[in-house]
């Protein structure tokens, strides 16, 4: 899955079309995200008194999963496609010695930066 949670994205399809947000939670499994204010539902929880007297529940307003093809990844402002490119990197053991390895890197289609 090319799009992680943190990630700034742009929804492109449904009811809430324009609208950005952060990536809260992925669901890789079910190639579903939850975005920060996109697709909010009404869920109606049970009225609770907690241990210090306060009230819990009532009609609480969250933010309901979409499917990751229905938003684009921001880069530099506008939607982009993502990409990947292995980059040579040098580490450090634990006794001080060091190495050569590679590494995956997202990058934008759009303008060719690192995400």
């Amino acid at each position: 899955m090319k799009i992680k949670t943190g990630d700034e994205v742009i929804v492109i399809a449904g009811k809430d079309k324009g609208a950005k947000g952060t990536v809260l939670a992925v669901f890789a499994e079910r190639n579903r995200i939850i975005v920060e204010g996109v697709n909010r539902m009404k869920r109606h929880v049970r009225k609770d008194t907690t241990t210090r007297g306060a009230v819990v529940g009532g009609i609480e307003t969250v933010e309901a999963p979409i499917h990751i093809s229905n938003v684009a990844l921001v880069a530099d402002g506008k939607a982009s496609k993502v990409g990947a490119r292995r980059e040579t990197v040098s580490k450090t053991r634990a006794d001080g010695t060091t190495f050569e390895t590679t590494r995956g890197v997202r990058v934008s289609r759009r303008s060719g930066k690192d995400i």
